[in-house]
């Protein structure tokens, strides 16, 4: 691998940091993403297990404890269970609007890299060329087909590494894009559901105090 890195000189090197960037960013990502997600109706029925003990400072303590978007809307709600639900909703809107940029942050930068390394591999096959029609100008008409091969490999080894990195790059970010939307759809169920439950549990004290 060295030699062939060697062969495709400068840019092919870069194309190379891009590749490794591009492992280390998707790898770190998708670790971060699947601690975040979190399944709301396991999550939410056992908060309210724990609002219905009137233990809200305990229920709290639990979102505080667990990581990812889901738990911090609903200890948003929870904070302001007291206030009419519009407000709990707006609080937990607020809460998801936060939560939003840090998922996806560092995942664009995939995309950003799938874009970049065929453009560095359509670079290094430029350059290549570039040599070789310099070296033909400068040494016409005594032009032997092996003097050329050099600078045609490293021509098409520029290519192919631009592709190879820049295809996985390119699946990666769907893949931790897809990562991203199944999280946003959790938080969108988890403010209906967190409003439709605390609802019931209103319903349910006031038949107690009746």
């Amino acid at each position: 691998m060295r030699e062939w890195m060697d062969a495709g000189g400068p840019i092919a090197w870069m194309i190379g940091v891009c590749g490794l960037a591009g492992i280390v960013l998707f790898v770190e990502r998708l670790l971060h993403l699947r601690r975040a997600r979190v399944y709301p109706q396991d999550f939410l029925r056992g908060i309210f297990t724990v609002v219905r003990r009137h233990n809200i400072a305990e229920a709290v303590s639990l979102c505080d404890e667990t990581p990812g978007p889901v738990a911090r809307i609903v200890r948003a709600a929870l904070l302001h269970m007291e206030e009419p639900p519009e407000s709990v909703r707006r609080a937990m809107v607020d809460a998801g609007l936060t939560e939003i940029p840090r998922l996806e942050k560092r995942v664009r930068g995939l995309a950003v890299i799938a874009r970049m390394a065929p453009m560095l591999g359509l670079l290094g096959t430029a350059l290549a060329l570039m040599d070789a029609l310099l070296w033909m100008h400068q040494r016409a008409p005594l032009i032997h087909a092996g003097d050329l091969t050099g600078a045609l490999w490293r021509a098409s080894l520029c290519t192919a590494m631009g592709l190879a990195v820049a295809i996985p790059a390119f699946a990666g970010y769907h893949i931790l894009a897809g990562k991203v939307s199944e999280i946003l759809v959790d938080m969108e169920r988890t403010v209906g559901e967190m409003l439709d439950g605390l609802a019931r549990e209103s319903r349910r004290a006031d038949r107690r105090r009746e």
